[in-house]
């Protein structure tokens, strides 16, 4: 992995969102590298609104690692 990327940094040390469920309000935790999560309260499947350079970067691989890169790869695809 690149040391110094300052692009990536939320990814390779995930931190933590809350955002509110638009279904029932709760407030529903997100780290950085969560795609999407289940509310605990009500069940409502709650996305994170990722946009990172992992979709435009060629080195975004040898930085964040393979496999977290393989997981938001698809994740964005899937989206989009």
């Amino acid at each position: 992995m690149l040391d110094k990327c300052p692009g990536a940094a939320n990814i390779r040390t995930p931190t933590l969102k809350i955002k509110e469920c638009p279904e029932c309000g709760e407030d529903v935790e997100l780290f950085s590298t969560d795609i999407r999560v289940k509310c605990g309260h009500c069940g409502f499947t709650v996305f994170n609104d990722i946009e990172s350079c992992i979709q435009w970067c060629k080195y975004a691989k040898e930085c964040v690692g393979e496999e977290l890169y393989i997981k938001m790869k698809n994740s964005h695809n899937a989206k989009g």
